[in-house]
């Protein structure tokens, strides 16, 4: 059987899922594809570009078409997409920051919140800031739930930590700092305009 770049990511992705991203090695991931970890570097020169190409398969679904027309919607839309993206895979959010911040993965989702802040009426040097700043509040948010999640699930949390027992809703209270981000980018609008 020859082994497809397609297979790797595949297998990559079920390990993650399985074992999460501190067990994903290319040792372990050759053994599960039944081949010699050689024939992984025939698709991939090292692990941290086997990463960035996992990180991309988390993130299709940003490519999607967005629903909402004006952009605080477009906004809003897509970062509960991509951090359902994250959520959707085990250490998900841990591994696209990761490649985010080596640069490793590619930035279609940032460069989709970057457009939706310049039919805002931002400059793009502005709109750019603006894609980082939802970008690293998506992720730095979607680490954090999922981390404790896991720990949870682990019992590594101390007693009455646990975001089971948290009366707050997660999607709700990503959506508030969300709906400050947006709410600021109005107000930044807003006194350009008087």
């Amino acid at each position: 059987m020859q082994l497809h770049r397609a297979d790797v990511v595949d297998g990559a992705i079920a390990i993650l899922d399985q074992y999460g991203l501190a067990d994903l090695t290319m040792r372990r991931l050759a053994g599960s594809l039944q081949v010699q970890p050689g024939a992984l570097y025939w698709h991939f020169p090292n692990k941290q570009a086997l990463l960035g190409a996992v990180a991309d398969r988390i993130l299709t679904p940003m490519a999607d078409p967005v629903v909402a027309e004006e952009w605080s919607g477009q906004v809003a839309e897509l970062a509960h997409r991509l951090r359902e993206c994250l959520l959707a895979y085990r250490d998900g959010a841990e591994l696209v920051s990761s490649t985010y911040a080596s640069r490793l993965t590619t930035s279609k989702g940032r460069e989709r919140l970057v457009s939706a802040a310049i039919r805002a009426g931002m400059p793009r040097h502005e709109a750019e800031l603006a894609g980082y700043t939802v970008l690293y509040y998506v992720l730095g948010q979607t680490v954090d739930e999922q981390s404790r999640m896991q720990m949870d699930s682990a019992g590594a949390l101390p007693e009455g930590a646990s975001p089971l027992e948290d009366d707050s809703d997660p999607t709700a209270r990503f959506d508030f700092g969300l709906q400050l981000f947006i709410a600021g980018v109005r107000h930044l609008l807003g006194e350009r305009v008087r």
